[in-house]
């Protein structure tokens, strides 16, 4: 996610997972390939995102770490599920990897989950323990002044959200609403309705968040 500057250290957190596999050093390529195989050009992907060219190729690249409103727009743009951005290499096909889905089991254990670390100190950690085409499962981090976007830019994108705070406090705006959660507090909304997310106060916010249906986008249904 885009993160607004802070003056402050982000503090580590003691709720994260013990051991993760970090696989964001390979989302940049995985991005990449996934461009090369829709055909699109790097110009074009950054249109269609409003950003800069230049900014797709140094997340291509590997140098900048995309902000979650970035990625998520980038992934829809490309089609890519949310296992697919944690993949480490492309995903079998056929009776192998079939096989492979299914010698893994439904658990998840907290010392394998893959992470993703993105603008800012916010992380994703995925919960599920195979792809799930319908639902983005994922345990977030939000570092002391760690945002999903710029403060006068707002995300959508297809869907539904659910969210369950764990600690710190979160700050969410829903189109013109705004709205403080903490501990215990939870909240679902249209992800297709602008929204923005932020760290409130010095400590950092973790949560569990669920997204489901992410590229049901009725725009896109609308405009073919």
């Amino acid at each position: 996610m885009a993160a607004k500057k802070s003056g402050k250290k982000p503090r580590g957190n003691g709720a994260t997972a013990v051991g993760f596999r970090l696989a964001s050093r390979g989302l940049g390529s995985r991005l990449r390939l996934a461009r090369e195989r829709t055909g699109m050009s790097l110009r074009e992907l950054a249109r269609r995102v409003d950003v800069s060219p230049s900014l797709v190729s140094q997340i291509e690249l590997g140098r900048v770490r995309p902000s979650v409103g970035t990625l998520y727009s980038m992934s829809n743009e490309l089609g890519l599920l949310l296992d697919e951005l944690f993949r480490d290499a492309p995903a079998k096909t056929g009776n192998a990897g079939k096989a492979a889905l299914k010698a893994s089991g439904p658990v998840q254990r907290r010392g394998r989950r893959k992470a993703l670390r993105l603008a800012a100190g916010v992380r994703w950690e995925r919960l599920t323990a195979a792809p799930d085409e319908a639902v983005d499962f994922v345990y977030v981090v939000y570092d002391v002044g760690g945002a999903s976007c710029e403060e006068d830019s707002l995300i959508r994108h297809g869907g539904k959200e659910y969210a369950y705070m764990i600690s710190g406090r979160l700050g969410v705006k829903i189109g013109f609403e705004e709205y403080e959660l903490g501990p215990g507090d939870s909240i679902s909304f249209d992800a297709q309705t602008p929204h923005r997310l932020w760290t409130v106060g010095g400590e950092p916010a973790v949560a569990i968040w669920v997204v489901t249906n992410r590229h049901g986008d009725s725009r896109r249904r609308a405009a073919s």
